[in-house]
């Protein structure tokens, strides 16, 4: 099998990831969140949680993936530039459509998932190269950066909802960990932006979800997060 024809079998295998992805809550049951009772220790309100709106993101998300993979199929599906994140992106799309499925039923399992989703996005995100920005950076930026959010929340749902920490210290462990993952992509990924603004969105959301009542920790710390990824990327000089 030649190269070109290798590369062409990717770009059509990302695609149709990528339309898996999106078509998955269509053809599930749908998720809007772990339900309470999935837990020994109901998860009524968690702290870990960010604000409901934030989760819209997810609509941006499946379109700019659609939409990347389809111009990269269309106009650059032999481009040795798109070559490398192709694989990566493809597995962590096709786990991504098992997820709904599995979170309704499992949440242990949703968890190992989602941080199986990100680690190979993250590969991806490493690998893509310099052309066509808007429709090969940007997509896998975005989608990496939401899913570093959305792993630590697992994290810490399972943490408060398994009884093995209060609410608050599993919210703070599980910020802790999104901030280390979001601070050394950041630091060693100056050229995609996109990363750390998304990791902000997420953080933003979690300071209005603790609003009421006021969760000083939760939030102080959140806040300290955003602080620390402008400041990293204030430094930035590429």
């Amino acid at each position: 099998m030649s190269a070109e024809t290798r590369q062409t079998l990717w770009a059509v295998a990302a695609l149709i990831a990528a339309l898996a992805f999106a078509a998955s809550p269509i053809l599930s049951n749908g998720f809007n969140g772990f339900e309470p009772g999935q837990f020994p220790v109901a998860q009524d309100d968690p702290a870990v949680q960010p604000a409901g709106y934030a989760f819209s993101i997810w609509g941006l998300i499946y379109l700019w993936l659609i939409a990347g993979t389809a111009f990269g199929l269309w106009r650059r599906r032999d481009e040795e530039d798109w070559a490398p994140a192709r694989p990566w992106l493809t597995l962590s799309l096709l786990i991504g459509a098992a997820w709904i499925p599995a979170a309704n039923v499992s949440v242990p399992l949703a968890t190992v998932m989602i941080w199986a989703m990100l680690g190979t996005a993250l590969m991806a995100l490493f690998r893509v190269g310099d052309e066509d920005r808007i429709w090969q950076l940007s997509p896998v930026a975005i989608y990496a950066g939401w899913l570093t959010a959305a792993s630590s929340v697992s994290i810490g749902l399972v943490l408060g909802g398994y009884g093995l920490l209060p609410e608050t210290p599993a919210a703070l462990v599980a910020l802790v960990i999104a901030l280390a993952v979001a601070l050394t992509v950041q630091y060693r990924l100056h050229r995609a932006p996109e990363y750390g603004l998304t990791v902000i969105w997420a953080l933003v959301a979690v300071i209005l979800s603790n609003a009421q009542p006021f969760n000083i920790a939760v939030a102080g710390l959140a806040a300290i997060g955003i602080a620390a990824i402008l400041a990293l990327r204030g430094t930035d000089t590429e």
